[in-house]
């Protein structure tokens, strides 16, 4: 495939499209941002994407729950058509309200169907408050395309319902056992200082689960923001610290956009 095309799916109360727009691009391909409205009245433009992005906001101001409403819409509107895309090779990436949104739509961990049920939810901080800092993560197992396996990240944070739970234990180790827990909150890479603060889990969620992926490893749900961390000087210790060549999160999107070339 010569060149990548990224669909950038934002509603009322999205703040974070411009920035994944601007990821997409250092990554080295193209993408566009389209409202959902437009997408609803014309759904067939996702055959013309590789790669469809909910980004981070607060998606019609998150007034029933983070992500519920922007998800209504999709699985009203557009469930069928996404499904597809999925089942077609394509890649989902959600930030933050956008992993809200996916798991809300019933995307993440597991895809539902009649008779499976939604196991997992994400929800209000524990303890209770807004989080806004930088964390690790670290890749856990290889089955999701978008991470490099066992590496060690720094991104920012930035919500009050990022707390990943299940339904039941047995919900939690089956994703688990799968390789589902894409991306788990972690200690800094190489035994390094914690630069970040405690606690390393800054909301609370289950077995440190900051990223969930679907079976195919094809679908990404993360709390952290990659986006916003592309260039060596997004970083708070850039004057202080050797420099690097770019942000940790860009390497997501090299390796989304790796994937179809």
């Amino acid at each position: 495939m010569a060149h990548v095309r990224i669909l950038i799916l934002r509603a009322a109360g999205t703040n974070c499209d411009l920035e994944a727009q601007h990821a997409w691009q250092l990554a080295g391909a193209t993408a566009e941002r389209v409202h959902i409205r437009r997408l609803i009245e014309k759904p067939h433009t996702l055959d013309e994407y590789q790669v469809l992005t909910i980004p981070g906001g607060f998606s019609y101001g998150d007034d029933i729950a983070a992500g519920r409403i922007f998800a209504a819409q999709i699985r009203r509107h557009l469930l069928d058509d996404l499904r597809k895309f999925i089942d077609g090779g394509r890649l989902v990436l959600g930030i933050c309200n956008g992993f809200q949104v996916l798991v809300q739509t019933g995307l993440l961990p597991c895809r539902l169907t009649d008779d499976r049920p939604r196991t997992c939810t994400v929800t209000y901080n524990d303890p209770p408050g807004f989080q806004d800092r930088w964390i690790y993560l670290r890749a856990s197992g290889d089955r999701c395309v978008f991470l490099e396996p066992g590496r060690v990240y720094e991104m920012p944070i930035a919500h009050g319902e990022g707390r990943v739970l299940f339904a039941s234990a047995a919900d939690l180790n089956a994703a688990v056992y799968a390789g589902q827990n894409a991306l788990v909150y972690s200690e800094p890479r190489n035994g390094g200082p914690n630069l970040h603060g405690e606690p390393l889990n800054p909301n609370g969620s289950q077995a440190d689960i900051a990223g969930l992926c679907d079976e195919t490893g094809r679908v990404l749900g993360l709390m952290p923001h990659p986006e916003r961390f592309v260039t060596w000087t997004q970083h708070p210790c850039w004057t202080s610290q050797p420099p690097r060549a770019e942000g940790d999160g860009l390497a997501l999107f090299r390796r989304a956009v790796g994937y179809f070339k």
